[in-house]
C-alpha cells in the first residue's frame, strides 16, 4: 500500500486546523464550565469576579435549594412529558407527511408541497395562532404545547429527500408482492430511515425541551409551566424568592445569593440534552447529510 508522505505544507496545515478546532471547543465549552463551577462557588465571590477557571467556597446549596422547591421537579416532569409527547407526535407527522410527497405517483404531490414550503415565508402571526387555540379550547393544557407545531415544514423537507433516496426497485417489487402504502411505509421505509428518524427526534426534542414561549402565551396554571418558563422567570425576573429550603431565604442562612440560583437553573435544565445528544450524533450527522442531497 502506497503512503503519500506529508509535506511541511500538510503538517502546517493539519496544526493550524487541529489549533482552530481547539479553541472552537474551548470557546463553546467554557460558557457551559463556568456556569457550573458558578452554581457551586460561593455567591459572593462570583459577584466579586472572583471565579473564572476554578470553582471558590465550593458548595452545593444551590442545588440543594433548587431540588427542594416543588416548583423545579414539578416543572422538570412537565418538561419531560411535553417532549416525549411533542416529539412523538411530530416525528410521526413529520413522517406521514413526508412519505407520500415523496412518492412521483402521488397525485398532486407539487401543489401540497407548494402549500407547505408556503407556510415557511408567510405566518399567520401570534394572535391568529391564539385565537386559533383559544376556538378550540385547547388553552391551559399539554395540546397548546403539543399541537401547533406538529409539523415542522422544513424538518419535512429534509425527511421528504431521504425519503426519495430509497431505491424505487424496492416500492415496485413490494407492490408486485401484494403489500398497501401502509405496509410499505411501516415494514420498508421506516426501518431503512433510521438516521434521518433520529436526526427529526433530536431537532423536535430539542425544540420543545427549550420551549417556553407557547407556555407563557397559553398556560395560566403555574402547575403546570415547564422548567423553562421557571428558568426564564428566575433568570429575567428575579423570581428567587420562592426557592428556600426549611422557610430559609434563598440569599439568608443557606449562604448563597440569586447568582448562584440562576446558573444552577440553567445547568440543570440544560443537562440532558447534553447526555442525550452523544448517542444520537452519528445518526444526526448521516441523516443530515443523506437528508440534504436533494430538496
Amino acid at each position: 500500500m502506497i503512503t503519500k508522505r506529508k509535506t511541511i505544507g500538510d503538517v502546517i496545515f493539519s496544526i493550524f486546523n487541529y489549533l482552530l478546532l481547539t479553541i472552537c471547543c474551548l470557546v463553546v465549552l467554557y460558557p457551559i464550565y463556568y456556569m457550573f463551577i458558578s452554581s457551586i462557588s460561593d455567591g459572593y465571590a462570583v459577584l466579586r469576579g472572583e471565579v473564572n477557571l476554578l470553582p471558590v467556597g465550593i458548595n452545593f446549596s444551590a442545588y440543594k435549594a433548587v431540588f427542594a422547591s416543588p416548583d423545579i421537579p414539578r416543572s422538570y416532569l412537565n418538561t419531560v412529558v411535553y417532549t416525549v409527547v411533542g416529539t412523538l407526535i411530530n416525528v410521526t407527522m413529520t413522517a406521514m407527511c413526508a412519505y407520500p410527497l415523496s412518492r412521483k405517483r402521488f397525485y398532486g404531490r407539487n401543489v401540497f408541497s407548494f402549500m407547505i414550503i408556503f407556510t415557511m415565508f408567510f405566518d399567520a402571526g401570534m394572535i391568529s395562532n391564539f385565537m386559533v387555540v383559544n376556538s378550540l379550547h385547547l388553552n391551559n393544557s399539554i395540546w397548546a404545547i403539543v399541537l401547533p407545531g406538529a409539523i415542522n415544514a422544513w424538518n419535512m423537507i429534509i425527511m421528504r429527500s431521504f425519503f426519495q433516496q430509497i431505491p424505487e426497485e424496492l416500492f415496485e417489487s413490494a407492490h408486485l408482492d401484494g403489500a398497501s402504502d401502509f405496509t410499505i411505509f411501516i415494514r420498508i421505509v421506516l426501518p431503512l430511515s433510521v438516521p434521518i428518524i433520529m436526526t427529526m427526534i433530536l431537532f423536535y426534542a430539542v425544540g420543545h425541551w427549550n420551549s417556553w414561549f407557547n407556555a407563557l402565551i397559553y398556560l395560566d396554571d403555574k402547575a403546570k409551566y415547564p422548567v423553562q418558563l421557571i428558568m426564564r422567570n428566575i433568570v429575567l425576573s428575579g423570581e428567587t424568592s420562592a426557592l428556600s429550603s426549611g422557610g430559609a431565604s434563598v440569599a439568608g442562612d443557606l449562604g448563597i445569593i440569586a447568582t448562584n440560583i440562576k446558573y444552577a437553573v440553567v445547568f440543570v435544565t440544560m443537562l440532558p440534552i447534553l447526555l442525550v445528544y452523544p448517542f444520537i450524533q452519528k445518526y444526526f450527522v448521516k441523516g443530515i447529510l443523506v437528508g440534504a442531497i436533494k430538496g
